[in-house]
């Protein structure tokens, strides 16, 4: 495995852990709750959750393509529009599954893709669902989708303590999500602030060069993630101090969310 993709890979090692944990002590009764996501049942997520780095096994075995590879903002921008598919595909597969079919499942996608990583010496582009990728960047979505689910695993069942979040993996998903607004809102009118991971300046208008940016939002982690893919509303994190904005231009709320 290439060193540039340790962080990546323990990361991900270190997130699949924390939710096959969490969903090894789910009380029996838990797994067909509905979920946060509304048509997806606990067992459904769970099971995408832990299965979801399929694509990356199958498009290192198709090997590398020669087409030019998408940034991360345009591979994923193709997911709103496949949600309906993305979703009944999971109910497919997660037909007839119990518990430990879940469990077991995840256990041989994680042995499947660490194979497949580690039999990869380069960083090749592959094919994704949603076209060309280098390998590190789709690695990048995969952790940010566990980190995701993570936290909609917690909101389904807020009676029960929450999935763990790994540091690096919460880093890598607000690193990926605020380079994607960066991307797509260029400018340098504002500040986007998540610490400790990340810092970008978008949206078009006056440029900052020194000094105190005049517009500056702030944004814990956790919040932000819940903004970027349309978990929590703009409004209602501003009104509850989750966001703390200031400037004429400090409003994020028309480029939100940045995935659905």
């Amino acid at each position: 495995m290439p060193t540039r993709f340790e962080s990546t890979r323990a990361a991900y090692v270190a997130q699949q852990h924390h939710v096959v944990d969490w969903l090894t002590a789910l009380p029996a009764e838990a797994w067909n709750q509905p979920s946060r996501l509304g048509s997806w049942s606990v067992l459904q997520l769970a099971l995408h959750v832990t299965d979801m780095t399929g694509v990356v096994v199958r498009a290192l075995a198709q090997g590398p393509v020669p087409e030019k590879p998408l940034t991360i903002a345009a591979y994923v921008s193709a997911w709103a529009g496949a949600g309906e598919e993305i979703a009944q595909r999971e109910r497919d597969k997660s037909d007839g599954l119990d518990r430990d079919a879940v469990l077991a499942n995840a256990a041989q996608a994680k042995t499947d893709l660490l194979a497949a990583l580690d039999a990869e010496t380069d960083n090749p582009v592959i094919k994704g669902r949603r076209g060309p990728l280098r390998l590190s960047d789709l690695m990048v979505t995969r952790v940010n989708e566990l980190v995701v689910h993570s936290i909609d695993l917690s909101a389904s069942l807020p009676e029960l303590s929450a999935v763990e979040l790994d540091r690096g993996a919460l880093g890598i998903a607000t690193r990926m999500l605020t380079g994607i607004i960066a991307e797509r809102t260029q400018g340098r009118s504002v500040e986007l602030r998540v610490p400790p991971y990340a810092a970008v300046q978008c949206v078009e208008g006056p440029r900052h060069t020194r000094g105190t940016p005049p517009n500056v939002v702030e944004v814990e982690p956790v919040a932000w993630i819940e903004l970027a893919t349309g978990r929590l509303v703009w409004s209602d994190a501003l009104a509850d101090g989750r966001i703390a904005a200031s400037g004429d231009r400090a409003d994020l709320s028309p480029y939100l969310p940045v995935l659905s």
